[in-house]
């Protein structure tokens, strides 16, 4: 009896996983925004903006009750008594199956997500038509990805200019760095040649210093001798 109960499940099981499979490759077109993903799995239905997020809705709600179902015929399986190595490998396979299913439809979702939230970033930076139709400005969704990817382009080729010209002023001012440093070199190979002069210039700055110190000295006793001038 646990056989027989264990082959009913197991072929419920592999019908749900090809239903799966059909619905989750109609759903991935439609999630891609592709006009042909309703035919065949969902017979021939219109995926225009609005009536396509019906429709992915729809078929989201019905795929997860689905996925639900196939886990719930998997927890049925284990809960049989194990009759053999091949039914615990089967009942595993079950299982990855069920996992890639999962791992499949929430790509899909995401991808989704991500694709309507681009759109309505570019309807709200001005690509939207004035009256709120869904259709962006006439333009089918090749041209504004392309235009999109034109901005992405005109501020790459800025970014790139702002960095050529900053590398620019750091060789100039390298430049600059190691001219002074030349020059420095220059002026300490002079010094170091020719004492004489080195001499000549420390003597005059000496004579200098003495020449201020006798001036002042002179200045001071004129002072002296006004202050008693005057106050005789």
């Amino acid at each position: 009896m646990g056989g027989s109960s264990y082959d009913v499940l197991r072929k419920q099981a592999r019908s749900l996983e090809n239903e799966i499979d059909l619905k989750l490759v109609a759903f991935s077109k439609i999630g891609a925004g592709s006009g042909g993903g309703g035919s065949g799995a969902l017979g021939g239905v219109d995926t225009s903006p609005l009536l396509g997020e019906h429709v992915f809705d729809s078929l989201s709600e019905e795929i997860e009750q689905m996925l639900e179902k196939l886990s719930s015929l998997n927890e049925s399986m284990s809960d049989l008594p194990a009759s053999g190595a091949a039914a615990m490998h089967t009942l595993q396979r079950h299982r990855e199956i069920l996992q890639g299913y999962r791992q499949e439809f929430n790509k899909i979702c995401a991808n989704h997500t991500m694709r309507i939230e681009r759109e309505e970033l570019l309807r709200g930076s001005g690509l939207a038509t004035s009256s709120g139709s869904p259709s962006i400005s006439g333009l089918s969704r090749r041209e504004m990805y392309l235009k999109e990817s034109g901005h992405l382009s005109s501020a790459s080729h800025l970014v790139n200019d702002q960095i050529n010209i900053a590398i620019e002023t750091r060789d100039h001012l390298h430049a600059q760095r190691q001219a002074f440093k030349r020059l420095q070199t220059r002026f300490n190979d002079i010094s170091n040649r020719f004492p004489l002069i080195s001499s000549l210039i420390q003597r005059i700055n000496i004579k200098k210093r003495r020449d201020s110190l006798i001036l002042g000295a002179v200045i001071g006793f004129c002072v002296i001798l006004l202050l008693l001038y005057a106050f005789n």
